[in-house]
């Protein structure tokens, strides 16, 4: 049974992780390099959907003078995360993105496949406390699971996902399993919905950063 909303328990996600999401690690890397461009250096920064915590550990070595804030909904994934950045002094909450409302502003706001397990109304009132915690002219960042704007480009992304899944060293059963949770457990929206729902919860700014596939970042400015 698992222990939180990914198709793993807990333990074996890191194991898993980049067997299931092609460029799990790049996310993480243009993330850093799109924070770097906007010229964020001190202040504080919010992981949201934290997982294991091997986002905050990376980007804790590019930002040493950047305060990290990490929360995830799973006791189990936050526990994970507690251990590995036990060294660094950060605080860690249990809580997912729509029940967080922390009163002091962020410089940097990350949500990297946070979202996507929410409905609609859920999705939005997350992606609105992203904007409400983030200083004027913090930037958030974001990574998810999209659908594509035809069905049958849903229907070819993933086939191509499933097969991408196998090459890495899953079995056929456990990517099909994967896959059967799009559109049921998994919830995506689509490159341009992103685009409006940053628009509509009050950024001034929302761009594209990068598409691949199925997954696709974004970044917005308050």
């Amino acid at each position: 049974m698992r222990d939180n909303k990914t198709s793993q328990v807990a333990s074996e996600y890191d194991a898993n992780v980049s067997k299931t999401i092609p460029y799990y690690t790049l996310f993480h890397e243009e993330t850093i390099k799109l924070v770097k461009a906007y010229g964020v250096t001190a202040g504080s920064w919010l992981d949201t959907g934290c997982g294991t915590g091997n986002f905050i550990r990376k980007a804790k070595e590019q930002f040493k003078d950047v305060k990290f804030v990490a929360a995830d909904p799973s006791s189990s994934m936050l526990e994970i995360a507690k251990e590995k950045l036990s060294e660094m002094d950060i605080p860690c909450l249990l809580a997912g993105t729509e029940e967080l409302c922390l009163e002091e502003p962020f410089e940097v706001v990350t949500a990297i496949l946070a979202h996507h397990y929410l409905d609609k109304m859920m999705r939005e009132k997350a992606t609105r406390n992203c904007h409400d915690m983030l200083k004027p002219g913090g930037v958030y960042v974001t990574f998810e699971t999209i659908r594509a704007s035809t069905e049958k480009g849903t229907e070819i992304g993933l086939q191509r996902w499933r097969d991408t899944q196998v090459a890495n060293g899953k079995s056929t059963n456990s990517a099909d399993k994967h896959i059967s949770r799009y559109g049921t457990e998994l919830l995506p929206i689509t490159i341009d919905s992103h685009l409006v729902l940053l628009r509509k919860t009050g950024f001034s700014i929302a761009e594209i950063l990068w598409v691949s596939g199925m997954q696709a970042g974004f970044y917005a400015i308050k």
